[in-house]
């Protein structure tokens, strides 16, 4: 299991400081005309702020705001509005002569209407837009629908948002400072942030609580969800949820970051992810689902007692597969079992499961080959004991899977063929006229002498 290793946005956020005093004037100018004047001299001096303040910026328009002295220092800046292609606009300043430029974007300075500036360019009017670029590239599948700005933490090394997405879940976004969709971002959904400090203002709990019920829906697993907890997320961006169910039982939904929700991951085989789950009591869900799927598998006509399982982790529609020990028999089995009754549900023992793809790790093979003496015997084939079975493979022609077995009498064995996806023993060929099936018997003893 990958480690998780993001931990969630905990920022120090400072607030919004500009030189009220000096740019009072310009705090109404959002409802006036913006002076043709000051967006000539903003276009002409935009390359060498740009520079200046190391902005991501490729200039859409530009206008100068003015000049700022400070009082105490006595130190003076020119300031500036910048609108970016593609991008968010910025309010920034360049010192006159030595000191550092402040750089706001136009969401910061949205979010502090009393800073005493505004971006009023046509290009930022919508200052939300200048993060969908950024919103692109880490989450394809949010619809943007608000967005605001936090702040920039105390050290100036990152920029804080948050935005909200159309059905959920909404996101905390720690961004570069300068903010850029060329450098990398951390997301933290908004479920994960509902007891800390950065809870989301523009998600709330009933939004998220209802994205993490969807996304229960979709990890294949029935399960009305009474509770949820946030566990972790991963290098590459996958997330991890608990969630309990109000039947009792748990699971770990992992949704990679491209939106994708894997099957569910039930709470007893969930112990290496973020410390295993704490909703549910996963030692006793583990022995109330051992007891699940021995019905499931006596129902479906293989006698198995189930004394260990383990979900494979693959996408079967309406179905979970899970492979089988057994206590009261040697050989095990791999389930494939139906959500509903309506669904269906099939076992197939660990001779012939790799026929449909699955590999059983618990028992051997071997202790089902009595099986495969069984398939022979329904064909006609009376005087074979099976003594050892090659998964031969599958026909591109017919879609049949082959079993080469060979016999404890030492005499030829056979090919047995097998309609799909049924498993269904359909004709047994012989060992020496098998040449032209699935290339033929290979095992000591079938192979084809050669003089």
């Amino acid at each position: 299991m990958r480690p998780i290793v993001i931990g969630l946005i905990a920022a120090c956020v400072a607030a919004i400081i500009l030189p009220t005093a000096a740019l009072a004037a310009t705090a109404s100018a959002a409802t006036k005309p913006v002076d043709p004047a000051a967006i000539k001299a903003g276009v002409a001096a935009a390359p060498s702020v740009i520079k200046a303040t190391g902005v991501d910026c490729d200039p859409a328009n530009a206008r100068l705001i003015g000049k700022s002295t400070d009082p105490k220092t006595k130190a003076s800046s020119t300031y500036y509005e910048l609108a970016c292609k593609g991008a968010e606009g910025f309010i920034v300043s360049v010192p006159d002569k030595e000191g550092a430029s402040q750089i706001y974007t136009c969401l910061e300075v949205a979010a502090s209407p009393n800073a005493g500036v505004a971006c009023v360019l046509p290009e930022n009017a919508d200052p939300k837009q200048g993060l969908a670029p950024l919103v692109a590239k880490y989450k394809p599948s949010c619809v943007m629908t608000a967005a605001r700005a936090i702040g920039q933490t105390s050290d100036h090394t990152a920029t804080v948002f948050e935005v909200a997405c159309q059905g959920g879940p909404g996101y905390n976004i720690q961004a570069s400072f300068p903010e850029t969709a060329a450098k990398p971002a951390q997301f933290a959904p908004c479920y994960a942030l509902v007891n800390t400090a950065m809870k989301c203002t523009l998600t709330d709990d009933a939004t998220s609580n209802a994205y993490i019920t969807g996304l229960a829906a979709k990890m294949g697993k029935p399960c009305q969800v009474k509770d949820q907890k946030y566990v972790g997320a991963t290098a590459d961006g996958s997330v991890f949820i608990e969630v309990a169910c109000q039947d009792g039982k748990g699971y770990m939904i992992e949704q990679t970051a491209n939106g994708e929700v894997k099957p569910g991951i039930e709470c007893a085989a969930a112990d290496n992810i973020g410390g295993g789950c704490t909703l549910t009591n996963a030692r006793q869900a583990e022995t109330e689902q051992a007891g699940l799927y021995s019905r499931l598998a006596h129902n479906a006509g293989f006698a198995c007692d189930v004394s260990r399982y383990a979900p494979f982790q693959v996408d079967v529609p309406q179905h979970e597969v899970v492979e089988l020990a057994c206590s009261n028999r040697p050989d095990g089995a791999i389930g494939i079992f139906g959500a509903t009754a309506a669904d269906g549900s099939q076992v197939i023992d660990c001779a012939h499961s790799e026929l449909r793809g699955y590999r059983c790790s618990f028992t051997k093979p071997d202790a089902a080959l009595p099986s495969l003496t069984a398939d022979l015997n329904k064909l006609g084939k009376t005087s074979c004991v099976v003594s050892g079975e090659r998964i031969a493979g599958v026909s591109t022609e017919t879609k049949e899977g082959y079993i080469e077995v060979t016999c404890a009498d030492g005499n030829a064995g056979y090919l047995i063929a097998y309609t799909l996806p049924a498993v269904t023993p359909k004709e047994a060929t012989v060992c020496t006229l098998a040449r032209n099936l699935v290339g033929g018997c290979t095992l000591p003893g079938n192979a084809p002498k050669h003089g």
